[in-house]
């Protein structure tokens, strides 16, 4: 198995855990709430994720139809549970296409953009998009539990 293959199944697993967690906050309400020292709702993270895959993934490896509006992932509120699982569940879907279609050739090319100050491979790229959508995800889960007083999510596993 190939790195793009190893990372379409990670990426697969940890799109159904972000669904797993929009789906374990009480309500539309708890979904836009910070805490105390936190700038960022779980829902602006939500859709700070999704806009990192379908840019980085979807539009620039993909080549799929994507206009980002990266400040509008940090400013926009109200949507539902239901409306992010809407906009996860296609996600789950092309990412991992996406991933699973890249030869060892495509990984080692350098990125299309040069999004961290320096040149990687699509590779070590790929590799930072994920751990950047974990870290986020953490954060989620934290700040759902955080606000909730609730417990951890049962995740599904690799």
């Amino acid at each position: 198995m190939n790195v793009g293959a190893e990372l379409a199944a990670l990426f697969e697993r940890d799109l159904t855990r972000l669904a797993q967690e929009v789906h374990a906050f009480p309500s539309t309400e708890a979904l836009w709430k910070t805490a105390p020292g936190v700038q960022n709702s779980a829902g602006n993270l939500v859709l700070h994720l999704e806009g990192n895959l379908r840019e980085y993934i979807g539009r620039q490896i993909g080549g799929l139809a994507y206009v980002r509006q990266r400040r509008q992932e940090f400013s926009q509120t109200g949507l539902a549970a239901a409306e992010f699982i809407a906009r996860i569940e296609p996600l789950q879907q092309t990412i991992p296409a996406i991933l699973a279609g890249l030869s060892s050739e495509d990984l080692a090319r350098i990125y299309p953009q040069d999004v961290l100050g320096k040149p990687l491979s699509t590779s070590q790229f790929l590799i930072h998009l994920h751990g950047h959508f974990n870290y986020h995800l953490g954060q989620i889960d934290y700040l759902r539990r955080m606000l909730t007083q609730g417990l951890p999510v049962d995740f599904v596993q690799l």
